[in-house]
């Protein structure tokens, strides 16, 4: 099953830094296991803003939650999920 997922990020201003930089590592090192693994299927930041829209290929919506739920900036973000479904026009071009 496929989702999108649109992450608004919103760290505190006082945030030690040091804890900042401990939490972005965290996340990239969550998202390269997730990544590696095939279920963060793509990643793209948006112009201009603190987020991104991730693309998930997971087996149930118990799956998503569970993988959005153990973000380790998961406190701090605003998520948006939309399940994912083929378009019939994709199938009219594929060869």
């Amino acid at each position: 099953m496929l989702f999108c997922a649109h992450m608004t990020v919103s760290l505190p201003h006082d945030l030690d830094e040091h804890h900042r930089e401990e939490l972005l590592a965290e996340e990239l090192n969550y998202f390269t296991a997730l990544h590696r693994s095939g279920k963060w299927v793509h990643l793209w930041r948006i112009a201009g803003r603190r987020g991104n829209i991730s693309v998930f290929d997971v087996e149930s919506t118990e799956e998503l939650h569970e993988l959005l739920w153990h973000l380790p900036l998961f406190p701090f973000l605003i998520i948006e999920v939309t399940p994912l479904v083929e378009h019939p026009s994709l199938a009219a071009v594929s060869p």
